[in-house]
Parts: C-alpha cells; structure tokens; sequence
C-alpha cells in the first residue's frame, strides 16, 4: 500500500508492505498530521501556538501536547547552550524544527499500535521506517539529481537539515543571522523526534555541531561541511557512498 499527502506544507507519504494493511490506521496517520498543522503551525492564526505566542492562552494553559513540544525546545536550546531556539528575535514563537519529528514519529506509532510490522513513513525526506531493511537515500547538499551518500536502516529514523529546500532559514541562536560552515547534516536515530531536532540543532551550531550531534547517545551521522568534506560517525548505516 502507498499513500500520499501534501501535509505541514510538505508531501508525505506512506508505504506498508505487510499483506494486510489496516485502512483505518493509515487514515488515522493523516488525519493526525492535519490536525498537528491547524494546532502547532505559527503561520496559522488560530492555531494554539500562535495564540500562545499572541498572550491569548498562559504557558499554564497549553494542551499537554504543546506542554512537552516545548519541553523538547527547551531541552535543545540548553544543550546547545542557545544555538537552537524556538523563539529567535523577529519571528516570534516558532516549534517547528520539533513538531515535525515528533508529530511524525507519533504517526509512526500509531500504526505500530495497529499491528503494522513493515513500513516507511516519509515526511519530506525525513524518515521513520519499521521492518526492514530499509534503503534511505541523502541528497547532494548542491545537486538535485544526486545523491551523496545511500543509508540502511531497520527500526530507526533518518532527518537531515540543509539549505537546498527552504534557503537560509536555520539560524544560530546565539547571533540571530543564519548558520554557517555546513551544507547539510544526517542524523540517524531510534525516533525521529530525536533524529530531526538534532539535525536541525546541529545545523543551527554550525561546524562545532557534528562532534555535538555524534555525542548524543543513539545518534549517529553524516554531514557535509562547507569545504565540501563528507563526515561521518563510525557507526553511520552507511551502504553506499557516492561523494560530494
């Protein structure tokens, strides 16, 4: 079975390879991936973030979804001593970097509560699969019809941070400008509420965030530099490499 959305402003889509597939959780997913766009999107104005943002709701009266969506932020912000922030200057309150991981992953169990043993669940380009093996490509950080390198993995997420889709839009917290020194960062994790944040964490970091990302217990990574230098962990489920 394969199905596919445009959700949160990007496709996702969903591949089950079991024999029988439960239609209702499948519906279930997608279902909840735009109820997570009405609730947490800061584009949105009614949305509970953007009422958050606006003083309409306390920091005391947040759904207990929102409440550990920005727990997640503020973990990462002091891990990363600020470089990762949901609240930059000029933007306002802004989860996004967490809420889609963590959204996605959620979808990720609700099938596995339905009993789906085999599947992919590609939110653009980040990944959360079961069963498997599974083969995930990583784009060129500069070449849309190549790929650097081909990850494998089973029971585990693949996210990666990069200026190719959106530009500029990561910035370092710590300066308010956008982040520098690296073209893209992979991380390869058991969840991917862990694998996206980090990736977008580490980005926001710049060169110093591979050494931090690659120290996070689970993770594992692949990153290309702003010299064009491919690294990766020694652990990272690479499988083939085809350079940058």
């Amino acid at each position: 079975m394969r199905r596919v959305e445009h959700v949160m402003g990007f496709p996702v889509s969903l591949r089950v390879d079991d024999a029988h597939v439960p239609g209702a959780a499948v519906d279930a997913v997608f279902a909840w991936l735009r109820e997570v766009d009405e609730r947490f999107s800061p584009f949105r104005d009614g949305s509970e973030v953007s009422r958050l943002d606006r003083g309409e709701i306390g920091p005391g009266e947040v759904s207990a979804d929102l409440a550990e969506v920005l727990g997640l932020c503020e973990a990462y912000r002091t891990a990363t001593g600020g470089a990762f922030d949901a609240r930059l200057p000029g933007r306002g309150l802004d989860p996004c970097a967490v809420v889609k991981g963590w959204s996605v992953q959620r979808g990720a169990e609700l099938l596995r509560a339905a009993g789906v043993r085999r599947f992919c669940l590609n939110a653009g380009g980040d990944v959360v699969a079961a069963g498997g093996p599974w083969r995930v490509g990583v784009r060129h950080p500069e070449r849309a019809d190549r790929l650097c390198t081909v990850l494998e993995i089973t029971d585990r997420a693949v996210a990666t941070s990069a200026l190719y889709e959106r530009g500029a839009h990561i910035l370092d917290g710590r300066t308010g400008r956008p982040a520098t020194g690296l073209l893209s960062v992979t991380v390869i994790a058991d969840t991917l509420t862990e694998a996206d944040s980090t990736a977008t964490a580490a980005f926001a970091m710049g060169p110093e965030g591979i050494a931090w990302a690659s120290s996070r217990p689970g993770c594992e990574v692949f990153a290309v530099d702003a010299e064009r230098r491919a690294v990766r962990t020694e652990g990272a489920p690479v499988v083939v490499r085809t350079g940058v």
